[in-house]
């Protein structure tokens, strides 16, 4: 049965539901969403954007480097993810200004360094990377159960970091002078917060592509801060239009040709752009 649009809710989420590859597909993109929600909102309020890319685009070498030596693709990219997150802290220092300039320097290098290595891996490797192909562009539709269950581990363990280092993260992040002055660990917390956003990211983008991943880390969290600038309530706007982007996506490229990742995109950009236009009008 092909599936079609009705004007019937109730029909199109059965259409929906009916396939165990899609059931598996909303249960990735819920985990996915809620994950980047948390890590992207205090990767915005960091203004550590480019770092976030960055760590998503470095799937790229990552995978096509452990097909090379023939190891597992998800090995490759979390070794990659967590390399780039761990070189991008040692330029991060107290968070200062001349710090941050230092480490956007940093953040650019280690980007080139990693397509350069990837384009090399992968004209060393001369067989068929199917799925290296899905790591870069993303395909939720083949998502098994297993996979479920190991991006819910992951999703875990990324929360409960934030649940344990939240506040002080937060005063960090605001102010790191005044943290470290109270005894927060600024130094600490900055190389920990960008290895548990690094491997977010690989075990992410192993799922939804590296576009997609960065779509869901930015592009919500942004538009929640537009809205509000109290903690707790921005965290919870961040989880709601992250989980209506993507579950938005994966509704419309169900039942229609467009590819997930663009709808995902389109839908994530739009939410910041009525975020910025709802607090001018304010």
């Amino acid at each position: 049965m092909n599936p079609h649009l009705t004007l019937n809710p109730v029909s199109d989420v059965h259409q929906l539901l009916q396939f165990p590859f899609m059931v598996n597909a909303l249960e990735a993109g819920t985990i996915v969403a809620l994950m980047a929600a948390v890590a992207g909102w205090f990767m915005v309020l960091r203004r550590q954007s480019f770092a976030g890319h960055t760590l998503a685009v470095m799937s790229f070498p990552g995978a096509s480097g452990a097909a090379l030596v023939g190891i597992p693709l998800a090995a490759g990219t979390f070794t990659s993810c967590a390399a780039a997150a761990l070189a991008i802290s040692a330029a991060s220092g107290g968070g200062n200004a001349r710090d941050r300039t230092r480490e956007s320097a940093v953040v650019g290098t280690v980007q080139a360094a990693g397509f350069a290595l990837g384009f090399l891996f992968l004209s060393l490797y001369h067989g068929v990377l199917e799925s290296l192909e899905t790591v870069l562009f993303g395909s939720f539709l083949g998502i098994t159960h297993d996979e479920v269950l190991t991006l819910l581990a992951v999703a875990a363990a990324t929360v409960l970091f934030f649940a344990v280092a939240g506040r002080p993260l937060l005063f960090a992040s605001v102010d790191p002078a005044a943290a470290e002055a109270r005894g927060v660990s600024v130094h600490l917390l900055e190389p920990a917060f960008l290895l548990v956003l690094g491997l977010s990211v690989a075990a992410t983008a192993e799922i939804t592509g590296v576009l997609l991943v960065f779509a869901l880390l930015a592009a919500p969290a942004a538009a929640a801060q537009q809205l509000t600038a109290r903690p707790l309530l921005g965290l919870g706007l961040t989880a709601l239009i992250a989980l209506a982007v993507t579950w938005f996506g994966l509704g419309l490229s169900y039942f229609t040709d467009y590819p997930l990742g663009f709808l995902v995109t389109s839908a994530g950009f739009a939410a910041y752009v009525f975020a910025v236009l709802w607090r001018r009008s304010g």
